[in-house]
């Protein structure tokens, strides 16, 4: 039997003779459905029109995404530390080809989501790759439409996968969103990968939203918890969840700016 995939947000659900009714992801205020109506595709029907394309963006960390764009359309990143392969937030599609070259650079020893927007087909990735685990925060819990046994939960504020690889709670958009934190990233100042828990704009700043689709601005308190919990950790460069949508340094500062300039957004009439 077939596992349906929302073709709105690209998350995969277990297998079944029918398509559920509904998205619960979609039917919830941060997504949308779609005007036309709930629809749903398969990866094997996927895998007649798309494919995936890789973009090294730095030693060590490789976007795939898959084109063309589908549902949301973010990328995943291959972070490759030397002693451990992580795949950081999933997309809905994944083919032989994928697999074949994911493995020559290593394979996969662990899967890490920044949130439910971004787990796409995170089980049929982890099954592809021996089984591997899957790290998603225990708040978000309740958003796993597939569920599986290589599905772990972490709680608390961090949790470090390997030496240098860390998970950083920072809540806002849902309340286990997670940022990644790479002590090795950048030359050894540190990257952030951050999905879009704190997204990159097209200005190479940063913002922060409940709803992304439909415009609904995060409250300031969670927004200036983000940046308490980043302020931490050393980073120089941020990856966001689009190929496109980086900021290769200066990050410390970036975030700071960006906080600011959010904050006197949102609690001050325009200037102008």
């Amino acid at each position: 039997m077939p596992a349906f995939i929302c073709t709105t947000c690209g998350t995969q659900y277990p297998e079944a003779a029918t398509p559920p009714a509904g998205c619960s992801i979609c039917q919830e205020p941060r997504q949308y459905v779609n005007p036309l109506g709930q629809s749903w595709t398969t990866l094997q029907t996927l895998q007649r029109t798309h494919f995936n394309a890789f973009r090294q963006h730095e030693p060590g960390l490789i976007g795939i995404g898959t084109m063309p764009a589908f549902a949301i359309g973010q990328r995943a990143l291959l972070l490759r530390t030397g002693n451990c392969n992580v795949l950081w937030d999933c997309i809905s599609y994944i083919d032989d080809a994928t697999v074949e070259i994911v493995r020559a650079l290593g394979g996969i020893d662990a899967i890490a989501i920044s949130h439910p927007h971004f787990y796409g087909a995170m089980v049929e990735w982890s099954h592809a790759f021996d089984g591997v685990p899957i790290h998603l925060h225990a708040d978000d819990r309740q958003w796993v439409m597939r569920s599986d046994p290589v599905v772990s939960f972490w709680q608390g504020e961090c949790h470090e996968l390997t030496p240098g690889v860390t998970l950083l709670r920072c809540g806002g958009h849902f309340a286990g969103g997670a940022v990644l934190h790479w002590s090795n990233g950048a030359n050894e100042r540190g990257v952030l990968l951050t999905g879009d828990i704190t997204t990159v704009t097209p200005d190479k700043k940063l913002s922060f939203m409940r709803s992304y689709p439909n415009l609904v601005p995060l409250n300031a308190g969670s927004v200036q918890h983000i940046a308490d919990v980043l302020e931490a950790w050393p980073f120089e460069a941020i990856y966001g969840g689009w190929f496109d949508r980086v900021i290769p340094s200066g990050g410390r500062q970036t975030l700071r700016d960006s906080v600011q300039r959010y904050l006197t957004a949102i609690s001050r009439p325009p200037a102008d």
